[in-house]
């Protein structure tokens, strides 16, 4: 009699609403860096396939400012629900040991999702400079203190890619840092320094066009832009690597499941023929590696860039 009361009060309550399904609204992706730099583009060109995937659409916001710590920091404090997203590169790893007085830790207030991409740096010299590697070491070398590189700002790719150059080449150089690339590229193309080092993105078409000349790769192997272009590696000046690199980043909190949609869909997307012919076509290669993977590939890098920014005595400018 019980039970069938009971059954009976069960069948008399309002059903209970079913589960919204992840996402049921836009998700955003906050890039803590200026519109049409490497890292706003990489967005912008997984945004296409990713709408596809989520029905509710990807959107893209742009929230740059001290060295990419402010977007960063709006995406460390947003709910851990998978809609607020952070797409981050080096300064991500570099930031920790440069910048003091964080509302947040960059360690704990993420839980990483994919590595996306990497791409190696090339160092580029004015036409009016000696005319190989060897020759610009030689001279550098006669003259300690007297050769001024270029870079983007303290801290950044470039820099650090001339501090790991000038410790395996035994250099003692001068550091220029300007407000961004493009002003840095611009300095060699003047000549006001004797080198930087630059994305193969914004330095291939400059060398082929022959406005720059093209040192080396701080990379792994030659690029298919630049075959002649020897690695510093086979320059004879190993352990100089040095890649910039786009990540996908959630507030720590997110769900797994979030995650793993998360890294599923943006896998898929970095598989997609047109996204890997132009992102080639820009000299980047496409990863999508595993949350864990990225996660290490984090920890790792965090633990590289603190050692070399307290080596070469680096602040924030």
């Amino acid at each position: 009699m019980f039970r069938r009361h009971a059954l009976a009060a069960l069948l008399t309550l309002p059903a209970l609403p079913a589960r919204a399904a992840w996402p049921d609204k836009p998700i955003r992706i906050i890039s803590p860096y200026p519109p049409g730099g490497g890292t706003d583009v990489t967005a912008r060109l997984l945004s296409g396939p990713l709408s596809a995937r989520f029905s509710r659409g990807i959107v893209v916001e742009n929230r740059a400012g001290a060295g990419g710590s402010i977007g960063a920091a709006e995406v460390a404090r947003a709910a851990p629900d998978g809609y607020t997203l952070l797409i981050d590169a080096l300064g991500h790893a570099v930031n920790p040991a440069m910048l003091r007085g964080l509302p947040f830790d960059y360690a704990t207030a993420f839980t990483p999702i994919s590595q996306l991409t990497r791409l190696p740096q090339v160092m580029i010299a004015p036409l009016s400079g000696p005319t190989t590697l060897a020759a610009f070491v030689a001279a550098a070398r006669a003259k300690p203190g007297g050769v001024t590189y270029g870079s983007s700002g303290n801290g950044t790719g470039a820099q650090l890619a001339a501090v790991l150059f000038a410790r395996a080449a035994g250099l003692q150089m001068e550091h220029a840092p300007y407000r961004g690339g493009s002003t840095a590229m611009q300095a060699v193309l003047a000549g006001e320094v004797a080198f930087t080092f630059a994305t193969v993105n914004t330095a291939a078409q400059l060398v082929q066009e022959g406005q720059l000349r093209a040192y080396a790769v701080a990379g792994e192997r030659r690029l298919a832009a630049l075959p002649n272009v020897p690695t510093l590696t086979e320059a004879g000046y190993p352990d100089c690597d040095l890649y910039e690199w786009n990540g996908l980043f959630a507030p720590a909190g997110t769900p797994k499941m979030v995650i793993d949609t998360l890294y599923a869909a943006f896998s898929n997307a970095l598989r997609d023929p047109a996204v890997i012919q132009r992102f080639a076509q820009l000299g980047t290669e496409t990863l999508g590696t595993s949350p864990a993977a990225f996660a290490a590939f984090v920890a790792a890098q965090r633990e590289t860039m603190a050692a070399l920014v307290r080596e070469a005595g680096i602040e924030a400018g």
